[in-house]
Formats: structure tokens, sequence, C-alpha cells
């Protein structure tokens, strides 16, 4: 999965970067780090239209 595809990851404008808004811990963030996330148990899709295209 992609993080940029992810509802926790924010852009914060002052710094000018994004980053994962859930609190890891040191395993999972040596991991995020490193690219070895591949199946992050906090992921959540930020399609916001998943719910209408599903309805049609």
């Amino acid at each position: 999965m992609n993080c940029d595809s992810c509802v926790n990851y924010i852009y914060d404008e002052e710094f000018d970067y994004y980053y994962c808004d859930v609190d890891l811990d040191e395993d999972e963030m040596y991991k995020y780090l490193t690219g070895n996330f591949n199946e992050c148990p906090y992921y959540r899709d930020n399609d916001e239209y998943k719910v209408v295209r599903k309805q049609m």
C-alpha cells in the first residue's frame, strides 16, 4: 500500500513535508522509515468517493 493514499498521511505546510499522523512504536517507526512497512495496520484509504461508487 502507498502512504500517499492514506488518510493518516498529513501535509505540514509550516515545514513543507508529509508525515504519518499515527503514533508508531519504535519497531513500527523503523519499518516506516526504511520502507519495509508493507502492511500497515493503520492504513485507511483516503478515497472519499469510494462509498459513492459502491452505491451506484
